[in-house]
């Protein structure tokens, strides 16, 4: 774990297979600990499938990030949200694709999709970061 304070949580995980179990672990954790039990499991699950993206295709270090996203006093109609990063040192962006029935993986992106609030994914120098935001009770 590199950090964790209060309103986010940040970790990196060498590309290994244990990486998926301890991000679970961590995640679940630190969602526990906050009080969000009510999104743990589909936070959980979600984060699972795109560790296990970014160890199918990137040969990296694999960064999660969770940041509780509240409302400004000036803006009370945004509501609350958990907002999952998780990052890795491919460039090539992730793709959507609906899976046969016979197919053992390529989902992953599909469960992001129909699961969280607003999903998406960004570049840089360092790789890319697949994000997307749940929305919190209340």
């Amino acid at each position: 774990m590199i950090h964790t304070d209060g309103e986010f949580a940040e970790w990196t995980f060498p590309a290994e297979p244990d990486a998926v179990r301890t991000a679970r672990h961590a995640v679940r954790a630190t969602l526990r600990a906050w009080g969000l039990d009510g999104v743990c499991d589909v936070t959980v699950l979600l984060v699972s499938e795109l560790v296990t993206n970014s160890l199918r295709y990137a040969s990296g270090p694999i960064g999660v990030r969770l940041a509780r996203l509240d409302p400004a006093d000036d803006a009370p109609s945004v509501r609350a949200a958990l907002r999952v990063e998780v990052s890795d040192p491919l460039p090539d962006p992730p793709l959507e694709r609906e899976a046969g029935a016979e197919d053992e993986g390529g989902r992953g992106l599909h469960l992001v999709a129909v699961s969280a609030q607003r999903w998406g994914t960004r570049h840089d120098l360092s790789g890319k970061t697949v994000w997307f935001e749940l929305a919190l009770p209340g």
